[in-house]
């Protein structure tokens, strides 16, 4: 399984994703430097299409799919922003689109996938199966299943972030003694430190979950996969993923990675940090490695970090009960 992506297999999405996808910068803020005294370099990946890192995994992947294939359409489950990636990709390449969501989902992301043209089919979180309801559409239909973490080729897409970050860390001159991620399934994490593997050896990589769904966490120090007990229960709807991915777990796990916790309202005073201090707009799922960096999970005290902001997809309701927290200050 550890072989499923190779680093070539992200030089070749770069190529891939070049005319379409925001190749989001790494940013420098004094006042988080300050606030936690080390350099921490953001990766805004909020700002990407779509507003999430998503858009590069669902493209890479539809874009492979034969054109005598892409008639029958394709299919994936998520709570929103893998939808809206598969959706938008999708509408590129002129190919129908029926996303499985979960009824409660954010607002904002099952109106913009609608809005990218997919078909919407909803499902109750804590009583259905979204796997088994994909499962169906694609044997009736014949689309092509878009997995939102465990498909290589959605990994090699998002394994771009690792590679853009090596990059722009090395031309400022600031290579990161650690970098984190929000983690979900696992197909970020697995492709962002698959590319730091070859491209920054000596940094340490580190997913970020929240307290409750820390399934990869507990995968990666146990050594096998273990699934979370709760389907539904966090403001980190991006993250709420059920056990790892068969493929990202194996990469994490030959690469010795180890998991960070945080609780909702470090993600909470996350998001409003984002906001007030570096004028960012970031989802609570988005947010969690951010938190872990300003709640002191990992110490920034005289290293470089580098953090990757997942998605910016949030509800105004939800942006009102980060500010509302008021944790940061």
């Amino acid at each position: 399984m550890t072989d499923c992506v190779a680093r070539a297999d992200i030089e070749a999405a770069r190529k891939r994703l070049e005319a379409y996808a925001v190749k989001t910068p790494l940013l420098r803020f004094p006042v988080l430097d300050e606030a936690v005294g080390g350099t921490v370099l953001i990766k805004p990946e909020s700002l990407q299409r779509t507003g999430s890192f998503k858009f590069r995994g669902a493209f890479n992947r539809i874009s492979q799919i034969p054109e005598t294939d892409r008639s029958r359409g394709v299919v994936a489950c998520s709570s929103g922003n893998h939808a809206q990636g598969v959706a938008a990709s999708a509408k590129l390449l002129g190919i129908p689109a029926t996303i499985v969501m979960p009824e409660d989902a954010p607002a904002i992301k099952l109106q913009r996938t609608r809005d990218y043209g997919a078909t919407i089919v909803t499902y109750d979180r804590s009583t259905e199966d979204r796997d088994a309801i994909a499962s169906e559409i694609c044997a009736r239909t014949g689309a092509v299943l878009v997995h939102p973490y465990n498909d290589p080729q959605v990994i090699a897409g998002q394994g771009t972030v690792g590679a853009e970050i090596a990059e722009q860390a090395k031309a400022l001159n600031l290579l990161p003694d650690a970098v984190l991620a929000c983690t979900g399934g696992g197909g970020l994490s697995s492709g962002i430190a698959l590319a730091l593997e070859s491209d920054l050896p000596d940094a340490v990589f580190h997913t970020v979950e929240p307290e409750g769904f820390d399934d990869y966490a507990r995968s990666l120090a146990f050594g096998k996969r273990v699934a979370n007990d709760k389907l539904s229960g966090s403001v980190c709807d991006a993250l709420m993923s059920h056990e790892p991915g068969e493929n990202g777990f194996a990469i994490l796990n030959r690469l010795g990675v180890q998991g960070l916790t945080v609780s909702d309202g470090e993600v909470l005073a996350a998001v409003a940090f984002a906001f007030t201090e570096l004028k960012l707009v970031v989802e609570p799922g988005g947010a969690a490695a951010l938190a872990a960096v300003l709640s002191g999970k990992i110490s920034a005290a005289g290293k470089v970090l580098a953090v990757v902001l997942t998605g910016g997809n949030i509800d105004p309701a939800m942006m009102q009960r980060a500010l509302d927290n008021k944790g940061y200050l």
